[in-house]
């Protein structure tokens, strides 16, 4: 018994072959361009023109703002200019590192010792470009002492001012009061060197 045709099987040696990110040489359809490049005098040229310009040079003519009126051109090489566009768009995403919100915890009875020892951690969070969350955490009836967690939290924004900013006043939520710290530019500074 033959089995019925169930029309063409799927090939991945035939498969479409993605379009590129630009249009580029022949697929560039609009009469006009405005042409940009190296040694090349900046004007509104005729697509065909344009074409044989970045031939006679033994480049590509890449479409780069095909929102433009006319849309805008250059002549370079496409390999050349996807490799640059690829490598600046790492660069920007290396340099655009996510800052994290660090956590600090206190209840309201924190001494001096682990004030300030907190106090430290916090610096070197802010100077790393990273925000701090600072949170008195109240148990049981430590929550009637909630003028204590305030003054705890002002106490500390006050040892963070040449570092950090205060967002917004301490808050109370649940049976935690809070506040939050952002670095001040230019607050980074170089690791010291180890002794």
């Amino acid at each position: 018994m033959a089995l019925p045709n169930r029309g063409p099987r799927f090939n991945p040696r035939f498969q479409r072959q993605q379009e590129p990110e630009h249009r580029i040489n022949d697929r560039i359809r609009v009469p006009q361009i405005r042409l940009v490049g190296d040694n090349i005098e900046v004007g509104v040229y005729n697509t065909q023109d344009a074409l044989k310009i970045a031939a006679d040079q033994g480049l590509d003519l890449v479409e780069i703002s095909p929102t433009a009126d006319p849309p805008v051109c250059k002549v370079i090489d496409y390999k050349k200019f996807l490799y640059e566009k690829k490598r600046k768009e790492k660069e920007m995403k290396a340099n655009s590192k996510q800052s994290e919100i660090k956590e600090i915890r206190f209840t309201p009875g924190t001494d001096d010792h682990d004030f300030d020892f907190k106090a430290k951690h916090a610096e070197k969070f802010l100077q790393d470009g990273n925000k701090v969350k600072a949170y008195v955490q109240f148990k049981g009836r430590a929550i009637m002492f909630q003028d204590r967690g305030q003054l705890l939290l002002l106490k500390f924004a006050e040892r963070l001012a040449e570092v950090g900013a205060l967002e917004s006043m301490p808050k109370l939520e649940g049976k935690r009061m809070f506040a939050i710290f952002q670095p001040k530019t230019g607050s980074k500074k170089k690791a010291s060197p180890s002794n």
